[in-house]
């Protein structure tokens, strides 16, 4: 070996040494008596979150004294309405399709789809007015600004046609 290749060896070597002498070891104890916790290790890329309506937090919404289950979808929109509760709001009808009320503050839409295409029951905020829409027929076709926030239980959007009155607080 040459005197530069060995320069460049005795490094790398020792280099080597202080990294595998600074590893954990994560291999468990043999036996039964183990009270370490197993280590989970990366085998490939994180798991990317799921999108579109995927339900993750559940709420109460209570529609004129009647309560219904609803659950928010895992988007920033979500998260920060999730951020207002508890709330109770005055419905208005909207072309016949939907129920909205006017929110405290915008929720932040970063991230959220360019537009969305409502669906009975869906609770969405629409970013232009602020305001938070609980619809009780499909919505047509995808509107510029809308972001589905989560969606009622099944068979509870009958109430939403003539409500007047809304809490919705996180379930307990």
């Amino acid at each position: 070996m040459t005197p530069a290749a060995l320069a460049r060896a005795v490094p790398a070597a020792a280099l080597l040494l202080a990294l595998t002498a600074c590893a954990q070891d994560t291999r468990e104890p043999a036996g039964p008596a183990s009270p370490a916790p197993r280590r989970r290790t990366a085998t490939g890329p994180a798991p990317t979150p799921p999108t579109g309506r995927t339900t993750t937090v559940n709420i109460r919404l209570t529609l004129d004294g009647h309560p219904v289950d609803a659950t928010l979808n895992d988007g920033t929109a979500a998260r920060d309405f999730a951020a207002l509760l508890p709330l109770t709001l005055d419905l208005s009808d909207f072309h016949g399709t939907e129920r909205i009320a006017d929110l405290p503050r915008r929720l932040d839409t970063s991230g959220a789809p360019d537009a969305a295409r409502a669906r009975a029951g869906d609770l969405a905020y629409y970013a232009p007015w602020g305001n938070l829409a609980l619809y009780y027929r499909d919505g047509g076709s995808s509107d510029s600004g809308l972001v589905v926030l989560g969606h009622l239980a099944d068979g509870a959007t009958e109430r939403l046609a003539t409500a007047e009155h809304i809490t919705v607080e996180a379930a307990a």
